[in-house]
């Protein structure tokens, strides 16, 4: 899997960004995406993701993590396929300053936290939900699923 890291906090070690990348890999292997799926995760504050909650979903505070999919489809779009074209799943938004927040809420590593958002983010990429009870329990199980098998658990 293609993925790319932006950091705009700096504050980002890089052996998160080392873990963050066999963590992706390990949860696409599980999901059965494909090795040539592409992925964008991106680093920032609170502020620049309460500007991105306000924009994209009216909600003017900020949050943990955002997800901005490219594989849903609108009502009337075109859906192209073809072997060479890769499969861009979308961006994953995480704001430093919740993760450091949550980190210490749950007493657990700030590494845990980035994961877990990183895992959850992912997940909405690929279509999960938890928008009603059933969803969510199936999402929040395979988060836990994949986090514990690769061995970042609380």
């Amino acid at each position: 899997m293609h993925i790319d890291f932006h950091d705009q906090t700096t504050s980002i070690p890089s052996d998160y960004v080392d873990m963050l990348q066999r963590l992706l890999i390990f949860a696409a292997e599980k999901e059965g995406i494909s090795n040539e799926a592409e992925v964008s995760v991106n680093f920032v504050d609170n502020k620049e993701i309460q500007e991105l909650n306000r924009n994209y979903r009216g909600i003017d505070k900020p949050t943990d993590v955002i997800s901005f999919a490219l594989q849903e489809t609108v009502e009337g779009e075109i859906h192209v396929v073809g072997e060479d074209i890769p499969l861009v799943l979308g961006d994953i938004v995480i704001s430093v300053d919740r993760a450091k927040e949550q980190a210490e809420d749950y007493n657990h590593s700030l590494e845990r936290e980035i994961g877990f958002l990183t895992v959850h983010g992912f997940l909405h990429l690929l279509g999960y939900d938890h928008m009603v009870k059933e969803e969510e329990a199936v999402m929040f199980q395979k988060q836990e699923d994949i986090l514990d098998a690769f061995g970042l658990e609380r």
